[in-house]
């Protein structure tokens, strides 16, 4: 008995130490990515708070990268990196460890999972890491890139920055935006995992133990990227919208989008897209290969029946 309850304890930390290795390395590279496709981020993002009725401020993503530049230097491109860096382990934790979760539940005999119960499990993930990691790091973000193009600006650093929204507005100046948020991290994942699970088994055919090639898992990455992108950016102009500094002139999410639409068109929902499109597509490449190749290692170590 003394044995088996050893082996059971080993056995229990053994998971426990590859399910927080799995996703750790997943927020690395998430973390390595993020540093080298961040001024995308900021562009996506300042074109997204630029409004049209103001008048807006930059004529284009070119203008958007010279004005800044001139008037902050380069460094001013990485403006709101820090949030997005602190947490890109948590949110990759939070986003595959739910994915896991559910998809373990809904797998059917021969551990198979098709493409409709991969949406549904990319949407309990998106909404779960939205809600956890996603809303305060994203309206971090998204006040730090806002408070830069205002005459005086107002946050020194990432922990002064928190610390003075904390202090202004509550925790839930943290929270802004938290329907959007949910909203688009929710469909974001669902056509993720949709997209991926559904080319999984497109290339697996009837062999589920046919071997993905990493640079096929990075295409495929890509194209789910890239689906969600087109998928989904009207509401990540609304959450953008949502967490800026401006947020007080809309009532709801729902107030936003009407306003939005009445004031600047169809077409201002897919402000960003372009910028966003390139670091996205580059972003779920990136971690579903490191996450793919870390969990076939592991199936490969630690087998079960």
């Amino acid at each position: 008995k003394s044995f088996c309850l050893h082996n059971i304890c080993v056995c229990t930390v053994y998971i426990y130490y590859v399910y927080i290795n799995t996703h750790t390395y997943s927020g690395i590279a998430g973390g390595i990515e993020i540093c080298i496709t961040f001024p995308t981020e900021y562009v996506k993002t300042q074109l997204q708070l630029d409004e049209k009725a103001n008048p807006p401020r930059y004529k284009g993503i070119v203008d958007c990268v010279k004005q800044t530049v001139r008037d902050h230097g380069v460094k001013g491109l990485y403006r709101g990196l820090s949030s997005l860096v602190y947490g890109s382990i948590p949110k990759a934790a939070v986003r595959f460890g739910m994915f896991e979760f559910l998809s373990n539940k809904m797998r059917d005999e021969s551990g198979k999972l098709d493409s409709t119960q991969g949406l549904i499990c990319g949407l309990g993930a998106g909404v779960a890491e939205a809600i956890v990691v996603v809303c305060p790091m994203e309206t971090v973000k998204v006040k730090f890139i806002h408070d830069q193009t205002s005459a005086n600006p107002k946050y020194r650093g990432f922990f002064h920055g928190v610390r003075e929204i904390v202090r202004t507005q509550g925790l839930k100046g943290t929270y802004q935006g938290l329907t959007a948020t949910v909203l688009k991290q929710g469909s974001n994942q669902a056509i993720r995992f949709y997209v991926m699970t559904a080319l999984r088994n497109w290339y697996k055919g009837d062999n589920p133990q046919k071997t993905i090639n990493p640079l096929v898992t990075g295409v495929f990455g890509a194209v789910a990227g890239a689906a969600s992108v087109f998928g989904n950016t009207p509401l990540d102009v609304i959450k953008t919208r949502m967490q800026g500094l401006e947020a007080h002139k809309y009532k709801s999410t729902v107030d936003c989008a009407i306003k939005i639409m009445k004031h600047e068109g169809p077409a201002a929902f897919y402000k960003g897209t372009v910028p966003r499109l390139g670091r996205v597509c580059m972003d779920v490449a990136i971690v579903f290969i490191i996450y793919e190749e870390v969990v076939k290692v592991l199936n490969k170590v630690w087998k079960t029946d």
